[in-house]
């Protein structure tokens, strides 16, 4: 079952403003969205920061790797000027600065924990934990049942830092990322006690659709940017989606 929000803005600003920043989140914001998604690695020091790409070279200019680099140079870096002058100087932001703004403004949250090769299990518990600790409250006043639409949700296309963040943070729910679905999809949900199934709106079929929501389990898809998709797809029964148009599907959308 889905519990959350339904129209959830890409990386914070989808195509109006640099992904991953805060400047991201308050555009957003300012759209009326009250959920996002964005992807949290590890700097060279240990520390969550906001970065979709390993690698320097498309949104921090230079050459480079995040997992190189400590969280205070990466906060040196500009993550704003490739997408626009008015965006120059913005930077690259620590996952508990995100974190703090969004719980500020009443935003929903799915982390998609993206670690660079060769550290999944180290990123999945580091997030976890951090995430733990900033949603301390919240996880002692959580319901029962664990469904509560005050805790983000985590995602991940690596199963080990999946595995690693329900060790780290069990009560803080989990959703597998996928492309194409594979056959053994429910035995993989199993394994990680998630809650839901995140995949590429492009692969997805209504017969895909309906045996997912025949289990009772969350399908979100991503990443959607036509309201016409975005109606045959919520026919089929997907719980929720990811945008980057969110000049042309508001939070509202139906």
């Amino acid at each position: 079952m889905w519990f959350y929000p339904r129209i959830i803005a890409h990386r914070g600003g989808g195509t109006l403003a640099p992904e991953n920043t805060l400047a991201a989140m308050r555009c957003g914001l300012a759209r009326g969205f009250h959920a996002v998604e964005f992807d949290v690695m590890l700097s060279g020091d240990g520390v969550p920061v906001l970065m979709h790409d390993p690698d320097f070279g498309r949104t921090v200019r230079g050459a480079g790797r995040v997992c190189d680099t400590t969280a205070a140079a990466l906060a040196a870096l500009d993550a704003g000027s490739w997408f626009g002058p008015q965006f120059a100087g913005e930077p690259v932001p620590d996952f508990e600065q995100v974190v703090a703004f969004c719980k500020a403004n009443n935003i929903w949250m799915n982390i998609e924990i993206k670690p660079a090769p060769g550290f999944e299990t180290q990123t999945g518990s580091v997030v976890a934990a951090l995430t733990q600790r900033l949603f301390a409250a919240e996880i002692a006043a959580q319901v029962p049942s664990g469904n509560d639409a005050s805790l983000p949700l985590f995602s991940s296309f690596s199963f080990d830092a999946l595995q690693a963040a329900k060790a780290a943070a069990p009560g803080i729910a989990r959703g597998f990322l996928v492309d194409t679905i594979p056959s053994d999809w429910m035995a993989l949900l199993r394994e990680l006690d998630a809650v839901a199934l995140h995949t590429n709106h492009r692969h997805l079929t209504e017969q895909l659709a309906r045996a997912v929501k025949a289990q009772d389990v969350g399908l979100l898809c991503y990443t959607v940017n036509t309201p016409q998709r975005a109606r045959e797809i919520m026919a089929w029964g997907v719980d929720a989606f990811c945008t980057d148009r969110i000049d042309l599907i508001a939070p509202d959308f139906a």
